[in-house]
C-alpha cells in the first residue's frame, strides 16, 4: 500500500508571474509532466488524491484524477505556507494508505533520507514511510 508524494509541476518562474502566486499555473512543461503522471502512476493502487490548493498543485493531479474518476481532496495543510508543519503531519497520517499526496518542495521532510524533491518528482512510499521508489514525471 504505497503512499506516492508528488511536488507540482513546473510553473514557470514565481518571479515573473504577477498576481496571486496561489494562482499560478503549470507551464506547457508541467502540463506535459501532469500528463505523464498517469502512465507513470498506473501500476500503484490509488483509493485517494489530496492536493495543496494552489492551482499549480491541483492542475499537476487533475490528469490522474480524470483518469481513476476520483475528486481532488484539496487541503490547506498541504498549501506552502502549513506544509512545512501540519503537511508533514498530514503525510505521516496518511502513511500505508493507496493516496497521492501532491504539494510543494519541502513536503519530503515528512520521509527520512528522502532524495531532493525537484518539480514534478514523484517518492513512492512503503507503510513507515520507507522510500520504495523516486522518479520524475
Amino acid at each position: 500500500m504505497p503512499l506516492v508524494l508528488v511536488r507540482h509541476a513546473w510553473a514557470g518562474d514565481r518571479t515573473e508571474w504577477e498576481g496571486d502566486d496561489r494562482e499560478r499555473p503549470v507551464d506547457a512543461r508541467g502540463a506535459e509532466q501532469a500528463r505523464r503522471l498517469v502512465e507513470l502512476l498506473e501500476p500503484f493502487a490509488v483509493e485517494q488524491i489530496v492536493s495543496s490548493p494552489f492551482l499549480r498543485c491541483v492542475q499537476t493531479v487533475e490528469p490522474l484524477a480524470e483518469a481513476r474518476e476520483l475528486p481532488i481532496e484539496r487541503r490547506p495543510e498541504l498549501g506552502e505556507e502549513h506544509q512545512m508543519t501540519e503537511g508533514i503531519e498530514l503525510v505521516r497520517a496518511l502513511a500505508g494508505r493507496d493516496v497521492v499526496v501532491c504539494g510543494h518542495g519541502g513536503l519530503e521532510y515528512a520521509v527520512p533520507h528522502t532524495p531532493r524533491f525537484k518539480k514534478g518528482a514523484v517518492l513512492v512510499l512503503g507503510p513507515r514511510l520507507e522510500l520504495l521508489e523516486a522518479f520524475r514525471a
